[in-house]
């Protein structure tokens, strides 16, 4: 008879992987890396064991939008005080905090739990094509 394998806590091997966001679509990125995060990609994925790998992703600044969205989209966050709800056009947060836009972009596809948090915790994001993260010999990947 055949049992169901669980991955266990400390036996999961999670690599740092490397992903240059150079010309690629937000959302595909987005996508993949938190598929990536999770750990869905490897056979031995278990939902309540963080198996997912560690993501350094590059050049966030040079990431594009399809279609018209690069105009019309808006990140949108309330302050908690009445009629507080704050807009922030793309092209301010592009210009101001490039790496929040694939943060967040990662963030709301992850489970909304302590471990998505946990998880979310091993994606570094950077805006230029320098990383602190070259000891940990991430794999360059390619999507």
């Amino acid at each position: 008879m055949k049992t169901t394998y669980h991955a266990k806590t400390g036996e999961v091997a999670q690599p740092w992987v490397h992903i240059d966001a150079d010309g690629q679509v937000l959302g595909r990125l987005a996508v993949e890396c938190a598929r990536r995060l999770m750990g869905k990609h490897r056979p031995t994925w278990t939902p309540h064991i963080d198996t997912g790998d560690h993501i350094v992703i590059t050049n966030c600044e040079k990431v594009r939008l399809t279609g018209r969205k690069a105009e019309f989209k808006v990140y949108r966050h309330h302050t908690g005080y009445v009629g507080n709800l704050v807009e922030v056009p793309y092209a301010r947060v592009l210009e101001r905090h490039p790496e929040r836009i694939i943060q967040l972009a990662v963030r709301r596809m992850l489970p909304k739990t302590k471990l998505g948090r946990r998880m979310f915790a091993k994606l570094k994001v950077y805006a230029g094509a320098e990383h602190p993260h070259v000891a940990q010999n991430p794999e360059t990947i390619t999507l």
